[in-house]
């Protein structure tokens, strides 16, 4: 490196504060608490749109595409950008993530040249389209899904084209906030080109842009120094999307297969499903994006930037459900393709890296309400309530999951504020409490999820949406840990409960309904049988596993002597004499008859965690009617993750 070392690494760490501070900008200036919740990222990029640092705390689904958005402004525009022009895109399509991921992009010029561009993407909480929100799973192709904007100039050497602005926020059910939020991007991204010019004036054009490449080729020789260690080879596995809506019952398979060699890695999506009519399909640049963060798990010590992309080779069928084309419906990728291919690559890496093995984490859930806030403070305002929830990741070796985390997609997404969702919207949160036996059973137990009971007041004209996934392809275990349990909402109206499933939209809502979203935890790892009796009781101490939890899925016979005050106690001889038996019936756990299990369920005389962890077996969780592919699909699966 040509660069003295001092000086590389004083402006490497510089280039990491600078994106700090489009942060801190777009946090303090933002209009929408969807934003200011942290749904959003930052970059600095060269003149060729390569990305050379991200921050401390952007989501790693946008940082993977940040890239490819300021690729698509030179291509589009090319030598027509100009100092003091901004763009703007949300375009999956030519490289975005969905259209409320909506792109801000400024070219930065020292002496006449190009230099650079800063990026900030903020997700907007609503970007037109058929429901509130934006996402509609009834939604084929993108057209229900909100503004697409390719990529346009929206300032022009300083002028701001208003009438653009006007045309594009107009197009949004909350064009004072879309509005705030674009005004903050375009002030974030000049912050930054400003910290820049700073950086070029102190050190000198030169030296900043010969640090650019060596930021990129630090983190390529790292890479690939680390990938030297570890064994050649091929692996392969496959996750699934839950269903087609369109189509009968049954799991869509993602299949990936990893090739180590040459100091590169490949990943290969022959064999996965065609794009499905639904919106959880993800674009070429989304699942690229996956595929970047699904592996960086496995080196979390190497900082990330275009450099790391240079050894990483991928194979996405075109039309598949991981390439899926204009116009196919993509808004929910983020619960759909994208967070599956994380979790499949989580196992690859698992086998070849097994001192660093993790288990599947729960599935990325949005809930969206939008309506009429008939409070009387709020003069019959349209409000536009965009929540998620935070769940459990796979246990990893040596160790139990992550309980009560953020999902794999925005690992810097902030817990939103009770107090604060209730001050904004027309509705009362009962509860938001560990959800128990929601962690994966192993030797090393999966995260637990959370409980969320809430209620809406003075509401008119409103619907409720909810996009996630895994009720079906729930949550895993691996190499004999257990599932957690499905996602889904459950319904309440005038003492009526009815569970809506993982993906439903407009769901018509009235003053008074209740919902239930419990989160899924983590998948487990290894033998539950094997895990310590003494940690188990801590677990039931803590409310992470119930009593009744500790004797299904540990075979712990624990006596809850006082839970008032915490005193439970081991019987060690029956958790001896229970865990033999366990142990010898196992091996036919899932050969047991799918109905006759079912059966059981409709009887009460088993309860769901048993059918799933034990047989195998997927029901439409409302009455238990048994989905016989789709159990097919995942007794398969958990054969092979079980090895």
């Amino acid at each position: 490196m040509a660069l003295d070392r001092v000086t590389f690494e004083v402006l490497k760490n510089a280039y990491v504060n600078l994106v700090d501070q489009m942060s801190e900008q777009l946090l303090r200036t933002c209009y929408s608490f969807v934003i200011y919740s942290r749904d959003f990222s930052n970059c600095l990029c060269d003149a060729q749109g390569n990305t050379v640092m991200q921050g401390s705390g952007d989501i790693a689904v946008h940082v993977g595409t940040l890239h490819f958005t300021a690729k698509s402004i030179i291509e589009r525009f090319g030598d027509d950008i100009h100092e003091g022009d901004v763009f703007m895109s949300n375009d999956p399509y030519t490289g975005g993530t969905h259209f409320c991921d909506v792109r801000i992009v400024r070219p930065v010029f020292v002496d006449g040249e190009l230099i650079a561009f800063t990026q900030s993407n903020g997700h907007w909480a609503d970007i037109g389209g058929s429901v509130p929100g934006s996402f509609d799973i009834n939604a084929r192709h993108h057209y229900g899904e909100g503004l697409r904007i390719t990529p346009m100039r929206v300032v022009t050497r300083g002028r701001m084209l208003d009438d653009v602005i006007d045309m594009i926020v107009g197009n949004t059910r909350a064009p004072a906030d879309a509005r705030g939020d674009f005004l903050a991007q375009c002030e974030a991204t000049r912050l930054g080109a400003q910290r820049l010019l700073e950086l070029v004036a102190k050190y000198g054009k030169d030296t900043v842009l010969e640090s650019f490449a060596a930021c990129q080729d630090y983190v390529e020789t790292y890479a690939r120094q680390k990938l030297a260690t570890l064994p050649e080879g091929s692996w392969k596995t496959a996750d699934f999307i839950d269903q087609d809506p369109s189509k009968p019952e049954g799991l869509i398979p993602i299949v990936v297969e990893m090739t180590i060699r040459d100091g590169r890695v490949s990943y290969d999506f022959t064999g996965t499903h065609p794009a499905i009519d639904c919106f959880l399909n993800g674009t070429e640049s989304s699942v690229f994006s996956a595929v970047v963060a699904g592996t960086k798990f496995f080196f979390p010590e190497i900082p990330l930037n275009s450099g790391f992309y240079r050894f990483i080779d991928t194979k996405l069928p075109e039309g598949s459900v991981v390439n899926a084309p204009y116009p196919y419906a993509v808004t929910g990728f983020c619960s759909g393709a994208y967070e599956k291919v994380m979790n499949a690559i989580f196992l690859l890496w698992s086998q070849v890296i097994p001192e660093r093995a993790l288990a599947c984490a729960f599935n990325l859930e949005y809930l969206l309400i939008g309506g009429t806030d008939r409070r009387p403070e709020t003069n019959g305002n349209f409000f536009m309530w965009y929540d998620w929830s935070s769940g459990g990741w796979g246990a990893r070796h040596g160790m139990d999951g992550s309980n009560v985390t953020s999902s794999l997609f925005g690992v810097g997404l902030a817990q939103q504020s009770v107090e604060a969702q209730e001050r904004l919207n027309p509705v009362l949160m009962h509860a938001r409490e560990i959800a128990p036996d929601s962690g994966g059973p192993g030797r090393f137990r999966g995260g637990c999820g959370v409980v969320k009971r809430a209620q809406l007041t003075d509401i008119d004209a409103t619907v409720m949406s909810y996009c996630c996934d895994r009720a079906r392809s729930i949550t895993w275990g691996m190499k004999g840990g257990q599932p957690s349990l499905p996602h889904g909402v459950t319904h309440q109206r005038n003492g009526e409960s009815r569970n809506l499933g993982a993906v439903f939209s407009n769901v018509p809502m009235q003053a008074g309904d209740w919902f239930i979203r419990p989160s899924a935890g983590g998948g487990g790892l290894y033998d539950p049988l094997e895990r310590d009796p003494a940690r188990v009781l801590e677990d039931v101490i803590d409310g992470y596993v119930t009593v009744e939890g500790a004797r299904r899925d540990y075979g712990v016979v624990i006596e809850a002597v006082d839970p008032e005050i915490d005193d439970y106690r081991i019987d060690d001889a029956a958790t001896a004499k229970l865990r033999d038996t366990l142990r010898a019936e196992r091996a036919g756990w899932l050969d047991v008859p799918a109905e006759e299990v079912a059966r059981k369920l409709r009887e009460g005389s088993m309860d769901m965690l048993t059918a799933i962890r034990r047989h195998g077996v997927i029901c439409d969780w409302n009455d238990f009617t048994l989905l016989p592919r789709t159990t097919e699909q995942f007794r398969a699966a958990m054969r092979e993750r079980a090895r």
